[in-house]
């Protein structure tokens, strides 16, 4: 199809430097109306679809023809009569355009040249002759046929009134011509030296800088005058437009530095896109308003935001402030307000995930479906505050994407580890530079849903700062009566987080301040035990870590036997994080084998572990027997989880003083002195002359002395281990205790009972003595972790003498004096 190479009057001079040596191209036709009115129209016309330009007639035009099916046409058009029929496009990005996207008056043309450009692109001057109106098309191949009817100009003798119009056209073109740049000054010249007027009117008609619409417009009226007219008006409203940038041009200094010229042009721009009804300002804000037309908010929020975008309408786009006020708008538009996820309340399948993603963990996944339950039968309910707290690498961060897939609800997490701006909380008021919401409300943005599961990561890490105490912002934050309308400074209204649901984590409580704890509902996620280690292992961490490495399941199978002695002899911690990673340097040891297609066992050994990890890093505690007096097994709870320890007390000729060895923390020398006195007031009930006391020296050790030790509940060891010292008494074999004693003699009740218990079993331990109001503690731990165990429950410490200590003596006691 025709594509037009220059639009305006630049194509005045350009037509006529088109020729060669043979031929003279005028820019346009000399000759009187009768030789266009008189122009023969064959009853059918190849018709040549014109892209964003209008021929008129007697106008020169060059062209640049693309399409094979308008090249094909132009060159059978040249070969025979010349003419053709010109027709404008509807819309000029279209490539191929049907018989709808044409308009249905034209401008019969003839060919007056074709030319091949150096590029191998080819260019056409044509010119027009006369206009005309498609009957219908004829023909679609090989280019488009119409029956066509010629179209006679209404022309108007050379009144006064006509010559007006004629003489005003002139001198708004030449006037348009001086303004812009862009045309050369021989187009002043040109267009001053046309004599007939039709031609003038066609003439500048075809060059005049306005959209195709209107020059179609043009084309289609009959009346010379009323055409001449209608143009004056469409060049008047350009030699405005090219006044108005003129004044503001006289308007900016000339000497002027980068911000005054960007002020000038924004201004320049403004300008123009208001006349040309394009300003992209306006676009920016009718998008806003049109983002927020479905938005679920309140009638307040909704009034507010009105205000904030009047205010937006009201700036400078050049100004500062203009950026600043669109960000907050922009901010508004997008939280998520009133918005909420649907909560999936298929109890059955929210155990299924729960239990699919983690093992163990029972205390928490109840507690997760009794807010289920409670949800559903509700179906309105402030979410709780939970806060999951246990030692690291028990899988805290994790449960609480499982919740999140449980209840079906999108996932958020914040770090709070070395939080010390409170700003990250509550966000900065706008008027700094740089402001943006708190972080509470860019997650809340970011997931774009209200009701989220919102993991609140190491709150016990959260420390003070002169910018403020993020723990007291987090205040609002957690309380379920304070939530629903949690303020943050950048927002300025408030938000409603009562539908979110916190979950907290931490590893230790000491260091969370007391109003904040309060807050929070305390679940602990204690360290898993080595039976539970395994499962943990064989269920996750294998299959995952199979996958990160590129091996399938068959490549390498970790018994359980295998899974246990990495566990207890290359991990020491309550979690599965360092299993986790004993595991992958195992699977990366095979991949090794396998990519240098060496042979390995498939079913690995002891002595595959052995040269896979290398030698035994930790070793486990065994029962010692019960060969000498003075030795106790008693057990002690750990951050990495249970240990048994060993309390042994020897006697020495002295003044009855009390030695406490073994790196031992405040309280468990106070348990220790306890012991020596309570023994001492009761040295009768063990057959003791209370004189005995005075006469040696007691010295109590608890082995391992460079491992810190303290606690309460050694109590019932040390006061076992200095009697079996002074009676010279066996203690019982393979039974081990723990519990706190006073002063009195009561036996009281200490914690991780179910961490002891596992570590006296794993050291071989078959009794075990207790408080007896721990008894309560072992319906929290399964059946399988503690068969083959007798467990003791005592309440005063002659309860522990009489269990552990046998008649059976090593020697003979010490002697009164």
């Amino acid at each position: 199809m025709g594509k037009i190479k220059n639009s305006g009057f630049e194509n005045i001079f350009l037509s006529g430097m088109m020729q060669d040596d043979s031929d003279f191209i005028p820019i346009i036709a000399d000759g009187d109306d009768a030789d266009l009115k008189n122009t023969e129209v064959p009853d059918v016309l190849p018709i040549l679809p014109l892209r964003n330009t209008v021929l008129f007639p007697g106008v020169v035009l060059p062209i640049n023809v693309g399409r094979k099916k308008s090249l094909k046409l132009v060159q059978d058009v040249y070969r025979g009569s010349r003419l053709l029929g010109t027709v404008a496009q509807k819309d000029y990005t279209i490539d191929d355009p049907s018989i709808e996207d044409l308009f249905s008056v034209g401008t019969v043309a003839e060919i007056l040249k074709i030319l091949e450009m150096p590029d191998g692109s080819t260019s056409v001057i044509i010119q027009g002759k006369r206009r005309y109106s498609i009957r219908e098309f004829v023909s679609e191949d090989p280019y488009y046929k119409a029956s066509v009817e010629p179209l006679n100009d209404i022309l108007s003798q050379n009144d006064s009134e006509f010559n007006a119009i004629v003489g005003s056209l002139k001198d708004l073109s030449i006037k348009i011509a001086q303004f812009s740049a862009n045309v050369p000054p021989e187009a002043t010249f040109a267009v001053k030296n046309i004599e007939n007027s039709t031609f003038l009117i066609n003439f500048i008609c075809s060059n005049t800088d306005i959209e195709v619409d209107d020059k179609q417009n043009l084309l289609e009226i009959e009346s010379l005058k009323e055409r001449g007219i209608q143009a004056i008006s469409y060049l008047v409203k350009e030699v405005q437009m090219l006044e108005l940038k003129q004044d503001i041009q006289k308007k900016v200094k000339t000497d002027m530095d980068r911000q005054q010229r960007e002020f000038m042009l924004n201004q320049q721009m403004k300008t123009i896109q208001d006349e040309l009804g394009g300003n992209p300002v306006e676009q920016e804000i009718n998008e806003l308003k049109e983002k927020v037309k479905d938005k679920k908010w309140d009638k307040e929020i909704a009034r507010f935001f009105d205000k904030e975008v009047e205010k937006l309408h009201r700036l400078n786009p050049a100004a500062g402030e203009y950026s600043v006020q669109f960000t907050f708008c922009q901010t508004l538009a997008e939280l998520p307000w009133n918005e909420f996820t649907t909560d999936n309340f298929d109890l059955r399948n929210a155990r299924k995930v729960l239990d699919k993603d983690h093992y163990g963990l029972e205390k928490v996944k109840e507690r997760i479906l009794e807010h289920l339950a409670v949800l559903k039968l509700k179906k309105d309910m402030k979410s709780p505050i939970l806060c999951l707290y246990g030692p690291p690498g028990v899988g805290k961060t994790s449960l609480g994407k499982s919740v999140a897939r449980a209840l079906g609800r999108k996932y958020a997490r914040m770090s709070l580890g070395g939080l010390h701006d409170e700003s990250e909380i509550r966000g900065h008021r706008k008027t700094y530079i740089g402001a943006m919401p708190g972080r509470i409300i860019q997650n809340i943005k970011k997931v774009k849903t209200s009701n989220p599961v919102f993991i609140l990561d190491e709150i016990d890490k959260v420390s003070k700062h002169f910018h403020g105490d993020p723990a007291s912002a987090l205040l609002e934050v957690l309380d379920p009566e304070q939530n629903a309308e949690f303020h943050d400074n950048y927002v300025e209204v408030d938000y409603d987080l009562s539908k979110v649901m916190f979950i907290a984590t931490a590893n230790t409580l000491n260091t969370i301040a007391p109003p904040l704890r309060d807050r929070l509902e305390l679940i602990e996620v204690s360290g898993y035990l080595v039976e539970e280690k395994i499962e943990i292992a064989k269920r996750h961490l294998v299959p995952k870590q199979l996958k990160n490495h590129g091996l399938n399941t068959g490549d390498v199978v970790f018994p359980k036997r295998i899974i246990e002695i990495i566990i207890d002899g290359y991990t020491r911690e309550s979690g599965v994080r360092e299993l986790d990673k004993k595991i992958a340097k195992v699977i990366r040891r095979v991949a090794k084998k396998i990519a240098f297609e060496e042979t390995y066992n498939k079913k690995l050994t002891k002595e595959d572990i052995r040269e896979y990890l290398g030698v035994v890093e930790y070793t486990k505690e065994k029962y010692q027997g019960n060969e000498f007096a003075g030795v106790v097994t008693g057990l002690a709870w750990t951050a990495v989880g249970g240990e048994i320890l060993f309390v042994e007390t020897s006697l020495s000729k002295g003044k009855g003083a009390l030695t406490l060895t073994g790196n031992l923390g405040d309280v468990m020398k106070e348990s220790a002195m306890l012991a020596h006195e309570y023994l001492k007031s009761h040295a009768e009930q063990l057959d003791l002359a209370p004189e005995v006391f005075a006469d040696w020296n007691v010295h109590v050790h608890v082995p391992e002395g460079a491992i810190p030790k303290d606690g309460p509940s050694a109590g019932v060891t040390m006061v076992t281990s200095i009697a079996s010292a002074f009676t010279h008494r066996k203690v019982k074999k393979n039974l081990a205790m723990t519990g706190e004693i006073t002063l009195r003699g009561k036996v009281l009740p200490v914690g991780g009972i179910k961490e002891k218990i596992l570590a006296a079993k794993r050291a071989g331990i078959t009794e075990i003595i207790l408080s007896a109001e721990n008894q309560k503690n072992l319906e929290e731990i399964k059946e399988e972790y503690i068969k083959g165990l007798q467990f003791h429950f005592v309440n005063t410490v002659m309860d522990v003498l009489d269990i552990a200590l046998l008649n059976t003596k090593v020697k003979k006691p010490a002697k009164s004096v």
